[in-house]
């Protein structure tokens, strides 16, 4: 795991301002590599790849990068790691010279001899690379198939620059940084800038399972998917797996325990994540069940009731045997990281479980170099609470005329948050689950919303958007295109629970999930891996009835199915819970002094970007606890603090 960045001028350049560029940009990916630095440069060519490591496979100089084909063709910038690097060596040809055994070197060579289309199909892993053809002078840009590391890319005046964080690229001294408005659009609905795009103008992110060829730095790269989430999904509906239920369980545990057994091979030591939910326990489980040694658990806890998975954490770890350490994190060791945010994600980002995800991370850092993580179990096998209940609203709204779901939602929203908490209230504890909470008044304002989708898919757009019409907050925006919002790249699923969960995996899994777990461990030089996304487990997901995968109320039982052969039942079953903090309480309490200043009326007017009108509104009513705007409020604070923080973003667009 490590930090790659690059650029090309045209034309060529004055080799000894190639390397003083390029050192600049590597320089501020220390964070990614803590554990050595490169650089080269083909000044004829003008091009200057960079390289901050993290060493994790062949500690010794013979991992260094940027690499060198053995031939001298070509030239590589990797970060990540390619877990069947053991079987790719043995499958090129024996006279491959070898100097080390990282994978990296493996990786260069598979490139060098099947080329980069064939390679990329062979390859099991996840990374971004980039690769420099010297003859050919073509370079490539590469992303594994589901999205676990990234890449961005674009111009900074004539350069074509590459990097893993934009942070890279703001180093170039030609850099602009425009914010672009219509994404700051999209963020303000999703609460995370989905690739392509990126919150700066002219920048985008190279999609998962895609390829980029530049052979002319001033013109867009070539984009090409070599591995296609949308097919995988509709042949899996094609091609179901031959057997029943307890063969499919059987495959599925074998499957898992090779993507487990792969991401334990490391030169340094290594651990995992624990939450004691489904996911996690399933993944320590089957390290456990393969390691000769006790494996090294981490978790934290919260003290605020609702936010603790400490002690089903712990339970886990003493029932498998686990070397586990937790800690409980005080309100002030959480609030310290906030002031990180920006410079640890880079750009606006607002899952507030990115705070305990870091602070995790940087438990575990203290004693490993490497840490697997349960993350994708919800997305391929049915897990979040969305899935059930978009479908069962749908079904109990969608035959409703419309224009009545109109009048009823508007005959709702007519009637004060405020007002329906004091009629709601004496009987909340008697409602569905959604409004027997607090602020009955505002679940239900909330709720009415849905009311006034016209298809299955505005309903969930619904579900996972925080500001619903987040135009009306954004001076001049468009809000662009999603393959949430675009039919055409839909798969033919049947079944709307089942497109739910794919667009999840092409959307929330990797430009948010991802992104979370990449920057909170990469900001501390930790590595992170993902079995369940290993891409044949998610090819198997998809050939597998959905029916076996969500019943009734219930989610992931296939997983459920493996980990209690390990674990006992009542260890993991409980109701589904959030890695979060808990935002909405600090935003009224140590929060709200940091909130007001980012959020001033005069400073929201100044910047131009957004409308100080309906936001000064949400702030007030979130005060006073009408409202529970937090997550809405979280959205506009994380670009507030990164606007503020962001260094070289450009003048003002106006």
């Amino acid at each position: 795991m490590c930090g790659v960045c690059g650029l090309w001028q045209p034309g060529g350049g004055d080799a000894a301002a190639l390397r003083a560029r390029i050192a600049s940009m590597t320089a501020t990916l220390a964070h990614r590599g803590p554990d050595g630095t490169g650089t080269w440069v083909d000044a004829a060519a003008g091009i200057a790849f960079g390289h901050r490591r993290l060493a994790v496979l062949d500690l010794s100089p013979h991992g260094h990068q940027p690499m060198v084909s053995a031939d001298g063709r070509y030239l590589l910038t990797f970060n990540g790691e390619i877990y069947n690097h053991r079987s790719l060596r043995a499958a090129l040809p024996s006279d491959t010279s070898w100097r080390g055994h990282s994978d990296t070197e493996v990786l260069l060579a598979a490139l060098a001899h099947w080329g980069v289309p064939r390679a990329l199909e062979r390859l099991n892993g996840m990374f971004a690379f980039a690769l420099w053809d010297r003859r050919d002078r073509t370079l490539v840009l590469a992303r594994d198939r589901l999205g676990e590391k990234p890449l961005y890319y674009g111009w900074a005046g004539r350069h074509f620059l590459f990097g893993s964080e934009l942070k890279a690229l703001r180093a170039h001294p030609d850099w602009s940084g425009d914010v672009d408005r219509d994404v700051l659009a999209l963020f303000l609905r999703l609460g995370h800038v989905p690739a392509p795009y990126s919150i700066h103008r002219g920048i985008r992110q190279l999609g998962p399972g895609t390829f980029a060829t530049i052979t002319d730095p001033s013109r867009d790269p070539a984009l090409t998917c070599y591995w296609s989430a949308a097919a995988i999904a509709e042949r899996g509906q094609h091609e179901a797996f031959d057997g029943d239920r307890h063969e499919a369980i059987k495959t599925l545990e074998e499957l898992l325990r090779d993507a487990v057994a792969l991401r334990m091979q490391a030169d340094v030591p290594i651990g995992a994540f624990l939450s004691g939910g489904i996911d996690s326990s399933t993944i320590v489980a089957l390290m456990q069940a393969q390691s000769r040694q006790a494996v090294r658990t981490y978790s934290i806890g919260f003290a605020e009731a609702g936010y603790d998975e400490a002690p089903r954490a712990r339970a886990v770890a003493h029932h498998l045997g686990t070397d586990h350490t937790e800690h409980y994190v005080t309100p002030e060791e959480a609030l310290a990281v906030i002031p990180r945010l920006p410079d640890l994600w880079d750009e606006p980002f607002a899952d507030p479980s990115q705070i305990p995800t870091h602070l995790v991370a940087t438990l575990a850092r203290r004693d490993v170099t490497v840490c697997l993580s349960g993350d994708g179990g919800d997305e391929l096998f049915g897990g979040y609470t969305r899935y059930l209940w978009a479908a069962r609203t749908w079904k109990a709204i969608g035959w409703v005329p419309l224009s009545a779901r109109h009048a009823l939602a508007s005959g709702i929203q007519r009637v004060s948050p405020h007002v329906w908490n004091g009629v709601l209230r004496p009987v909340a504890r008697w409602l569905p689950g959604p409004l027997a909470i607090h602020h009955p008044g505002d679940r239900l304002h909330k709720a009415s919303e849905v009311l006034i989708a016209d298809t299955p898919v505005a309903l969930y757009r619904r579900f996972l958007s925080h500001w619903k019409h987040p135009e009306a907050l954004v001076h001049g925006a468009t809000e662009p295109i999603t393959a949430l919002t675009d039919p055409r790249r839909w798969p033919n699923l049947g079944d709307f629970r089942a497109l739910m969960m794919y667009l999840d995996s092409v959307g929330y899994l990797p430009d948010n999930i991802l992104v979370k777990v990449d920057r909170a461990t990469q900001g501390i030089g930790l590595e992170a891996r993902v079995p369940l996304l290993d891409h044949r487990v998610y090819e198997f997901a998809w050939r597998l009835p959905l029916a076996w995968k969500l019943t009734g109320t219930i989610g992931k039982r296939p997983l459920r199915a493996i980990v209690e052969r390990h674990v006992p039942k009542e260890l993991i079953e409980r109701p589904k819970m959030g890695f979060g903090v808990p935002i909405d309480h600090w935003l009224r309490g140590p929060l709200r002094d940091w909130a007001e200043a980012l959020l001033d009326e005069r400073r929201l007017r100044d910047e131009g970007y957004l409308q100080p009108e309906p936001i000064r509104r949400a702030w007030h009513e979130h005060l006073s606890g009408t409202r529970n705007w937090s997550y809405q409020l979280w959205d506009l604070l994380m670009f507030q603090a990164w606007l503020a923080a962001a260094p070289n973003r450009g003048p003002r667009d106006a």
